[in-house]
């Protein structure tokens, strides 16, 4: 009786563990695929580069943003934010 609780219990332990690994290696979308882009907006007249959609800097900011840019890479919202004065420089939503 022993043996087999003994057996129940590596088997038990085995499943749970193949399943743990599964679980841990499969992929889930926490965010579509707009969420990672990175992004430059005029918020209340200042430049700034985030990974925020547009609705998300608007609730964060306020109703006074505009996109200015968007971008793959932070590299390259940086470089955009740089033509425009760098982050913080003054902007117009138009």
């Amino acid at each position: 009786m022993n043996r087999l609780r003994t057996i129940v219990f590596g088997v038990t332990v085995l499943l749970l563990t193949i399943a743990g690994g599964l679980a841990a290696s499969s992929p889930t979308r926490v965010s579509s695929h707009d969420d990672q882009k990175y992004r430059v907006f005029c918020a209340n007249g200042k430049v700034e580069v985030e990974q925020r959609t547009l609705e998300q800097e608007k609730n964060a900011r306020g109703s006074n943003v505009c996109m200015l840019g968007e971008f793959d890479y932070l590299s390259d919202a940086e470089k955009e934010a740089e033509k425009r004065g760098g982050k913080g420089a003054d902007c117009k939503c138009q």
